[in-house]
């Protein structure tokens, strides 16, 4: 089944003082890929920009640059997609073993490739914690997708959901630590897990429709941004969990970009070349079509 959605996203920043100059980038443009198609995307920044142009970046998310270069005090960009999602059948029956031997001796390019996503990155550092979590989810020749679903269900009952906890720079130990925080470190935690036990895992920024099916009660991350991971399996590709929502995504969860981590994907970053302090507001609408 194919779903049909209309994503507004809109970040509003309000200076102290003026600004004279500011460089920014953004992956706020959804991918298409075989489980998703975006037909149209349409980037629209105020004031306009002196510059602007777009880029693939190393892991194929289209990356939009601009540049302003007169005084402001306000800055708008409003990002308006249109996706067509569909609902993901794979369920391969593999024991976890198998996957994490390929992954270690296949010498084809393509596991070349997927190694990257095994080895500790910029904000999810090794932690022998992260292994001693995992290894309860990760019983001796138990399907990989049964232990994935497990360990997210234990996140899911372990880490409370604490939107005032942490920011996009609190470490991972924190997290741990205090057992709260938020989509993007319940991602980071649920890769952390798997890569401790050799295998990969990449971070997945994207969106939930916004309104609720009518038996169901709106998921956590609708009207935001929204994070999540995958799994990878050979022969068979990459696979889709949400830790924050304790389930396998199949057509509410629209993707935008993927990477190692937040930092690979931060959906809009730049340099401001002024003086003050700011105000920042974000709105997401993602709704059915």
């Amino acid at each position: 089944m194919s779903m049909n959605y209309k994503i507004t996203h809109n970040t509003q920043y309000s200076y102290s003082s003026v600004v004279n100059l500011c460089h920014n980038e953004a992956r706020l443009t959804p991918r298409s890929f075989a489980q998703q198609v975006c037909t149209q995307s349409e980037f629209t920044v105020d004031p306009e920009p002196t510059s602007y142009r777009e880029r693939k970046d190393f892991f194929g998310n289209t990356v939009c640059y601009f540049t302003i270069q007169r005084p402001h005090q306000n800055l708008s960009v409003t990002v308006t997609s249109h996706v067509a999602v569909k609902e993901s059948q794979k369920r391969p029956d593999i024991v976890w073993e198998a996957v994490q031997e390929r992954l270690r001796t296949d010498q084809s390019a393509e596991i070349l490739e997927i190694r990257q996503y095994i080895l500790e990155s910029p904000m999810i550092p090794n932690m022998p914690e992260l292994r001693v979590y995992a290894e309860r989810s990760f019983a001796k020749e138990r399907p990989l997708i049964e232990a994935v679903e497990d360990l997210i269900n234990r996140l899911f009952e372990d880490f409370a959901y604490d939107p005032g906890f942490t920011t996009v720079a609190t470490p991972l130990a924190e997290v741990i630590k205090h057992r709260r925080g938020v989509c993007q470190d319940f991602a980071h935690l649920g890769i952390g897990c798997l890569r401790a036990i050799g295998l990969a895992a990449r971070y997945v920024s994207g969106y939930i429709e916004t309104v609720a099916q009518p038996d169901q009660k709106q998921l956590v991350g609708a009207d935001a941004s929204h994070a999540w991971f995958s799994v990878y399996l050979p022969d068979i590709g990459w696979i889709d969990f949400d830790p924050t929502n304790n389930q396998i995504p199949t057509n509410q969860h629209i993707t935008v970009a993927w990477g190692r981590d937040y930092s690979d994907v931060t959906p809009l970053k730049g340099v401001v070349f002024g003086s003050g302090t700011h105000d920042l507001s974000v709105s997401v609408d993602c709704r059915a079509v």
